[in-house]
């Protein structure tokens, strides 16, 4: 995913007002740590005017049909994971409400930076290596220990 992709996926996100925490390779991106990711992803507040707006948001920047598949039923429900992947373009997004017993929107820390103009709501440093610390994935690993360097965080 480019950052002209990303920043207007952002800029509609914001425009609409969605609810949304961006987590992720691209969370750790605008928090200043770089590296080649395909894909987005984000936890969103599920409640159906939110993913109104959130249908709203995707709709504006990629004109597609498929968006009106994206539920709060779905948000809400046991598996609360959607995958969009636009019409074009060579990337995914992931919309999460919850992942496990674990995260869930509500519980997601964050904080807002402002890139060319645009606010962001991306998960923080800290929450960021708290989401990373304990996957399987090596790639999720290396990423938690960069962030504790970065960022001089302390080991939970």
């Amino acid at each position: 995913m480019t950052l002209e992709e990303a920043m207007r996926v952002l800029a509609a996100l914001e425009r609409e007002r969605v609810r949304y925490v961006l987590i992720g390779s691209m969370g750790m991106a605008v928090l200043g740590v770089i590296r080649a990711t395909r894909d987005m992803d984000f936890f969103v507040d599920p409640s159906p005017d939110n993913v109104d707006r959130l249908r709203r948001a995707l709709d504006s920047v990629f004109h597609d049909p498929c968006i009106a598949e994206i539920t709060a039923e779905d948000l809400g429900g046991p598996y609360p994971a959607v995958q969009y992947v636009p019409p074009e373009g060579d990337f995914s997004i992931d919309i999460l409400s919850r992942l496990g017993e674990r995260f869930s929107f509500e519980q997601i820390e964050s904080q807002e930076v402002t890139i060319d103009g645009v606010v962001v709501r991306v998960a923080t440093a800290q929450m960021l290596y708290r989401m990373k610390r304990d996957t399987i994935r090596p790639q999720d690993k290396a990423d938690a220990i960069e962030l504790l360097r970065r960022f001089d965080l302390e080991e939970e």
